[in-house]
């Protein structure tokens, strides 16, 4: 009795689960379908088989989360049901997903599919699978006949002759479907299930579909003829080359001038993909002239996505004729590129130019590159700035760095000493890049001045940007160089006359020494500030008073503590200025705090 009582309730929780499913909260429904495997388990194969899977078929009226749920649940059903042998079993509550007129549930339930679909023996597949991608490319609604698109491509390899003409005809209805979203589907996989077909099949039945798809006539429907552009890349890496020129190259020609930009910008963004595709020499004769037409096409959606891909265009040319096709055919649509009057255009084109530099050699790039990158230097579009200096590593391998200096560092400094305060801020955030690219021995001779002068900028932005700019510059070069090159520097700005610029002093201090350590702190900048105690200037005092507290937790010793700082925040404590006294008083609570809670 005792171990039917036990029995009982270890099947109790699964009992909960199983009533969850009925349930009219969503929310509990959701959490029951999430733990199916659960309930399966329990059930054991034959009860999941013949009384789970026909209860969950019939639910399939819910909410859309729980279908979701549910759909991505029975892709992974297959030991619980018994194994490869019983896998046929899911495909009802599938079939029915994939039906559904919420998108994300049917693309579920076509990725569950496809991966049962290998679970299959071909027996199976014909006699189980095949049926179901018949029946819903048949359907009466465009849910299933779009869901059906996607499973030509994990049957087809795996069935007989016969089977393999149906799935093709079926495929070739889809692509003519009355409904654009059908169409789209089918266009969609279209390259996908090419990559199965049999070469002689694809040229005979998939490429007139194909080129039907591209050439969709519905106008203002592109979406067709831009998945179809998608597929191109597919079929031409099937083909031989006399093939792609007959049957692929008319059809990319004409999405390249296509009434939609949208066709258009599809094909810049494939572009390299359909050159690596086609080969050299129909790139040299074909798609150089498309790729000049994209870097000048009306829109700037499309020149941005054809200027993102010189870089890689460029490279895969052929070698006996790159050179040649970059300098007379690309580097004139560069040239006007960067001018471009759209922003994202000029952007796309400053993260690539600097790789051409390796590509053309020194000569070319010093007598056409060079002068294009001084232009976008002073762009007055931060990205473009940004992506420049982010790529002068390219430029200095080719160039080197006397040339280097010589040509670009003059528009730095300059775009560094300009009047608007906003352009000097800009160049700063930019410095700890420009110095990880250009190397320690570079930036201390042209750059460091430069990092100096703007700590005594008259800008406040600008010297707090300066000051934060040390500490990324000591991150990336290291303790050793700031104690030789930074710190003093600083740390003599607090003799100066300027009480800005002494305070500038301690706020180097205070993002410095994170990086510096407790023992440079200690023996370097504490005794300074320690010394500007004593200044003239309120706000000096109390900000010496912020950075001692700032400094506290770093001094494990206590003799530091009792002996240096808290003497002079004793005395502080006691200034004739109210807000030196309460900064101070705030300081020597940390320091209590230390000292008391070690």
């Amino acid at each position: 009795m005792a171990a039917n009582e036990a029995g009982d309730d270890s099947l109790y929780p699964i009992a909960v689960l199983i009533d969850e499913l009925r349930n009219e909260d969503v929310q509990l429904r959701l959490n029951s379908i999430k733990k199916l495997s659960t309930i399966a388990l329990a059930l054991g194969v034959e009860r999941t088989r013949s009384e789970l899977i026909p209860f969950l078929t019939d639910t399939i009226y819910d909410e859309d989360e729980v279908l979701l749920a549910l759909a991505e649940q029975l892709g992974g059903f297959t030991p619980l049901v018994g194994g490869s042998e019983f896998v046929h079993c899911l495909l009802p509550p599938l079939e029915s997903l994939a039906t559904v007129e919420e998108t994300v549930v049917r693309d579920k339930a076509v990725d569950s599919l496809r991966n049962i679909s290998k679970q299959h023996s071909q027996q199976d597949l014909e006699n189980h699978f095949v049926p179901l991608v018949k029946r819903l490319a048949g359907g009466d609604w465009f849910t299933s006949r779009t869901s059906a698109c996607g499973l030509f491509s994990v049957c087809y390899p795996r069935v007989s002759s016969s089977v393999k003409a149906e799935l093709r005809q079926h495929f070739r209805n889809l692509c003519g479907d009355d409904t654009p979203m059908v169409r789209r589907a089918a266009a969609s996989k279209l390259g996908e299930f090419a990559k199965v077909v049999e070469i002689e099949h694809v040229k005979s039945d998939l490429i007139p579909l194909f080129t039907n798809l591209a050439s969709d006539e519905q106008v203002y429907n592109d979406s067709v003829r831009l998945l179809a552009v998608e597929s191109s890349v597919a079929i031409a890496s099937l083909l031989p080359q006399e093939d792609i020129e007959n049957l692929v190259m008319p059809t990319i020609r004409q999405a390249a001038e296509d009434k939609s930009w949208r066709v258009r910008y599809m094909v810049a963004d494939k572009f390299t993909d359909l050159q690596k595709a086609v080969g050299p020499e129909i790139t040299k004769n074909d798609l150089v002239l498309a790729f000049q037409s994209l870097l000048k096409d009306c829109e700037g959606e499309v020149r941005a996505a054809a200027s993102n891909k010189i870089k890689e265009f460029c490279q895969t040319l052929g070698p006996d004729s790159r050179e040649w096709i970059i300098m007379t055919h690309i580097l004139p649509c560069v040239k006007d590129l960067v001018s471009d009057p759209n922003q994202h255009v000029k952007s796309a084109l400053a993260s690539v130019i600097m790789g051409l530099s390796p590509i053309v050699g020194k000569e070319n790039t010093i007598e056409h590159l060079l002068p294009l990158f001084l232009t976008q230097l002073k762009d007055e579009c931060p990205e473009v700035r940004l992506n420049i200096i982010s790529n002068l590593d390219c430029v200095n391998e080719v160039i080197g760095i006397r040339q280097l200096s010589q040509s670009l560092l003059p528009a730095i400094v300059e775009l560094a000493e300009d009047t608007k305060w906003r352009v000097r801020l800009a160049i700063i955030e930019y410095m700890p890049l420009l110095a990880g690219q250009l190397g320690v021995e570079f930036f201390d001779e042209k750059l460091n001045p430069l990092c100096m002068n703007w700590l005594i900028d008259h800008v406040y932005a600008i010297r707090e940007a300066a000051t934060m700019n040390l500490k990324k510059l000591v991150e990336k070069f290291g303790t050793e160089w700031a104690q030789t090159a930074i710190i003093p520097k600083v740390l003599a700005l607090s003799r100066d006359p300027n009480y800005l610029h002494r305070m500038t002093t301690l706020f180097c201090i205070n993002v410095l020494a994170d990086v510096c350590g407790a023992d440079l702190s200690s023996k370097l900048m504490l005794p300074v500030v320690l010394t500007m105690a004593n200044d003239n200037v309120a706000n000096v005092r109390f900000n010496v008073a912020k950075t001692l507290q700032k400094l506290v937790p770093m001094f494990e010793e206590s003799t530091v503590l009792q002996g240096q700082v808290k003497p002079c925040l004793e005395k502080l404590k006691d200034d004739q200025d109210v807000d030196v006294r309460f900064f101070a008083q705030e300081a020597l609570l940390v320091g209590v705090n230390l000292v008391v809670c070690p």
